[in-house]
């Protein structure tokens, strides 16, 4: 059994994601911004890829990560922070989404593959926002 966080587990994981990336914008000429296609599927009518394509792809995300957890051993996780804390960082993240013009996926995996100024821009921006959050949450307030 492999080791979940083994080199060749993480290779395997970014090859698919580069893969059904790659494939999404053959199929419908569109990129993987998993956070605009969950939008679509909540207003199937805006204009973004097909929403049987949007399911697939965002169902498929977390069926993929419940059959890797099936076949590996998982790591083990615990959560620390309360719900009402969580779904406050739940909806900055949407609001930083929208803001942004796109998520992590959308600017981070097909906008730099891509060589997109402006998706180097927003991720080089999303990480920096990422790890000064985290320093204040857990060395200056210590959350």
């Amino acid at each position: 059994m492999l080791e979940p966080l083994s080199p060749l587990i993480a290779l395997a994981g970014g090859l698919l994601l580069g893969a059904g990336a790659a494939m999404l914008l053959l199929v419908t000429g569109r990129i993987a911004g998993v956070s605009g296609m969950f939008a679509s599927l909540v207003r199937i009518s805006d204009g973004g890829p097909p929403w049987r394509v949007a399911a697939g792809f965002v169902i498929g995300l977390p069926l993929g990560a419940a059959l890797v957890s099936i076949f590996l051993r998982a790591p083990d996780i615990a959560v620390t922070s309360s719900a009402p804390l969580l779904i406050a960082a739940g909806l900055l993240v949407g609001f930083g989404t929208r803001l942004g013009g796109g998520c992590t996926s959308g600017h981070g995996v097909c906008g730099i593959s891509r060589l997109s100024r402006r998706s180097l821009v927003a991720t080089a921006t999303f990480m920096a926002a990422a790890m000064t959050t985290i320093f204040i949450a857990r060395h200056l307030i210590g959350g």
